[in-house]
């Protein structure tokens, strides 16, 4: 019988990994350019409410946020301790809401412009009055979309 010695040890060749460099330097390319700074700091204390029924906006891009509170301590001297609205990285009167919303809305793109939500992030300390000032001037310029934005938890909590 004739047992044949087959010395087949035929193996993969070797993946190059010549290219690699040039892959991971075009996705960090790709990343850098794709991805948006969000470069506003908080001029105000936020601490958010409590909420039990909560939805998460998946679409940020047609958001526009008002941010509510009291000064942080760098800023008392300069403003006061009453609460005051955060606009884009600066302080702002009521006043000025309406012409904010309208400036932010015509930055948009046009398909998204009749979908804007108006985010309102407001401190759980702060008064129901001024509230009422901003949903009223929002009112006046047809901004009916409002969102509050809270935390995920007990709403009994926010009595504290």
């Amino acid at each position: 019988m004739l047992h044949l010695n087959r010395k087949n040890k035929s193996k993969l060749p070797e993946i190059s990994t010549a290219s690699l460099p040039d892959i991971v330097f075009i996705l960090l390319f790709f990343f850098m350019t794709v991805t948006v700074m969000k470069n506003n700091r908080l001029l105000v204390e936020n601490t958010l409410p409590n909420a039990d029924e909560i939805e998460k906006l998946d679409k940020r891009d047609r958001v526009i946020e008002i941010i509510v509170g009291r000064p942080t301590k760098q800023y008392t001297s300069i403003v006061g301790v009453e609460s005051k609205i955060q606009l884009n990285g600066k302080f702002a009167h009521v006043d000025e809401i309406g012409s904010y919303v309208l400036a932010e809305i015509a930055k948009m793109p046009e398909h998204l412009r009749s979908v804007a939500i108006i985010s309102l992030k407001i401190d759980k300390t702060v008064n129901m009055g001024i509230v009422s000032d901003i949903k009223e001037e929002l009112r006046k310029v047809n901004a009916l979309k409002v969102n509050y934005t809270t935390f995920e938890g007990d709403a009994f909590n926010n009595l504290q």
